[in-house]
């Protein structure tokens, strides 16, 4: 071990207890998407302390901290996500949430105070780092449009060369990593489609255009375009998860209203199923004399890993953990706004596995019961840290 390296490994070792009390007092206090004004304050008086750092607020929920290094060089980017979620927490940890009806049930308080070890830890080696490291601290992950693209239009991206951030996982185990190179996550857009009939009496439906048969006759078919319209290699999910219409057993409602949510990864396909969708529904409710309305909404747009971030992030962390810890994950169908970065530079996101049965920690993300192995927020710290020298250096 290089005498560098070792002070690196003594400087993370440090912080851990920091990253796990800073991970508590935020998991306590949770805050909603654009609401994250505790969070961000106690964020930008922790950076205040470390000192060396050039600190700012983009947006009013949001904080950038900027390292400049003793050499010129490139500039990377590391982003954290914040916000927290609308949910009620049911663990018996001491540190549970303190606002009722909000949790961090998805890994961010985690992300936070992983980030802000990272900068402690960076601070302490800006005389080895060549070029500018960004530290983003991001608010309103959770809720579209999100607070990506928002930090984007401030300029907290401009003259950034790389960005990466990661994930804590509880479907990946403790102690393993994953990273693939490609669509990491997919395109998340939703749909709000009404079927409009005729209402009438249950008993007489020649009298009617019955919009629950007809809805019905969509949300069966929905799937042909998936099943029958797409290529079997390539992906897409169209899921109906609500479905709302009548009030009485024996009143045929003159409108049903289903909603919805489409994945992808190819942009091609995404483009694709919106025309299909219409399509399938204008002809089945012309087919019976009814109408109908259909909004589609684009939210986050996939997360592309580039290739060569992507290797050399990789290669950083397979020197830091050993090739056994790293693996090579498949894309992720759920959505993460990391993309609106990806709009101005490439990079590059990774999982950082927390689920670890004996630490109760393997409930999905969103989960009432969600929670963390701590120790793999020193591992998070590690693996920023090996890859701002791996990338700058």
């Amino acid at each position: 071990m290089t005498v560098e390296v070792q002070s690196q490994a003594t400087l993370i070792d440090n912080v851990k207890e920091d990253v796990i009390k800073w991970r508590r007092y935020l998991h306590q206090h949770p805050e909603l998407s654009f609401q994250e004004i505790e969070t961000s304050q106690f964020v930008y008086d922790t950076l205040s302390s470390f000192g060396g750092l050039e600190l700012s607020r983009p947006t009013k929920t949001s904080v950038v901290a900027r390292l400049t290094g003793s050499q010129p060089g490139k500039t990377l980017a590391i982003r954290a996500d914040m916000d927290a979620l609308p949910i009620t927490e049911e663990t018996d940890y001491e540190f549970k949430s303190q606002n009722p009806g909000i949790m961090h049930a998805c890994g961010h308080d985690g992300h936070t105070a992983i980030l802000l070890g990272t900068a402690k830890v960076l601070t302490r080696l800006r005389d080895k780092i060549n070029g500018e490291v960004r530290f983003i601290f991001q608010h309103a992950e959770e809720q579209p449009p999100g607070g990506a693209i928002e930090m984007v239009r401030a300029g907290v991206m401009d003259g950034v060369d790389m960005v990466i951030g990661l994930h804590l996982m509880t479907t990946v185990e403790s102690g393993q990593i994953g990273i693939t190179s490609g669509p990491t996550s997919s395109n998340s857009d939703t749909f709000e489609i009404t079927v409009l009939g005729k209402g009438g009496h249950g008993a007489m439906p020649q009298d009617a255009v019955d919009s629950v048969a007809i809805a019905g006759q969509v949300l069966t078919n929905l799937q042909h375009i998936v099943s029958r319209n797409t290529d079997p290699l390539d992906s897409l999910v169209v899921s109906a998860t609500k479905i709302h219409g009548g009030s009485a057993n024996n009143v045929i409602p003159d409108k049903v209203e289903i909603g919805g949510t489409v994945r992808s990864f190819n942009p091609e396909t995404r483009d694709k199923a919106p025309k299909l969708m219409e399509r399938l529904i204008k002809n089945i409710t012309e087919a019976h004399g009814a109408n109908y309305e259909f909004k589609y909404n684009k939210g986050y747009s996939s997360v592309y890993n580039d290739e060569l971030v992507t290797s050399n992030v990789r290669e950083a962390l397979v020197e830091a953990f050993g090739e056994e810890v790293v693996q090579h994950t498949k894309p992720f169908s759920g959505s993460e706004d990391f993309s609106g970065f990806l709009t101005k530079a490439p990079g590059t996101y990774f999982w950082v596995g927390t689920g670890n049965q004996e630490k109760n920690s393997t409930y999905p993300h969103h989960h009432p019961k969600f929670a963390l192995d701590e120790d793999s927020m020193e591992m998070g710290v590690k693996a920023f840290v090996h890859s701002v020298f791996k990338l700058l250096n």
